[in-house]
């Protein structure tokens, strides 16, 4: 599968999905939150796997975020990415930049999860699933 710099916003949404769909690729950011010092089962880094089902964007895209109580980051500042992620594993995020947004809302167990996001740019809409593996 080719990883290619995402056309717009709703493509990375992982943000999110956590979203909440960022770079080409973002493997291992040097974020990590020991697990004596996590707030929430979900707090750490996670590689999350951002795929489009619907609409003119890239294929697919793979991030890394983290979460720290219950809050989803990304690194890239040129995004505004807000995201959160409930007790019982409920992920609802939003990522966006100009007039670009993407959203996304799922669910996410110990090490693994799935969901769906959408988003739309002032020329394009598209939407798709993305899967989350935890990483640290």
């Amino acid at each position: 599968m080719a990883i290619r710099k995402p056309g717009i916003i709703a493509a990375n949404f992982a943000a999110v999905v956590l979203g909440t769909l960022f770079s080409a690729v973002a493997w291992a950011l040097p974020w990590t939150t020991p697990t004596a010092l996590a707030r929430t089962p979900y707090d750490g880094s996670w590689s999350v796997l951002i795929v489009t089902d619907s609409g003119s964007c890239d294929r697919a895209y793979r991030y890394a975020l983290r979460i720290a109580d219950g809050r989803v980051y990304y690194s890239d500042p040129s995004f505004d990415v807000s995201g959160r992620v409930d007790a019982r594993g409920h992920v609802f995020v939003r990522v966006s930049a100009g007039g670009q947004y993407a959203s996304g809302s799922g669910q996410l167990s110990a090490n693994y999860g799935d969901g769906r996001w959408s988003g739309r740019s002032s020329t394009s809409q598209c939407s798709g699933h993305w899967q989350a593996e935890r990483r640290g």
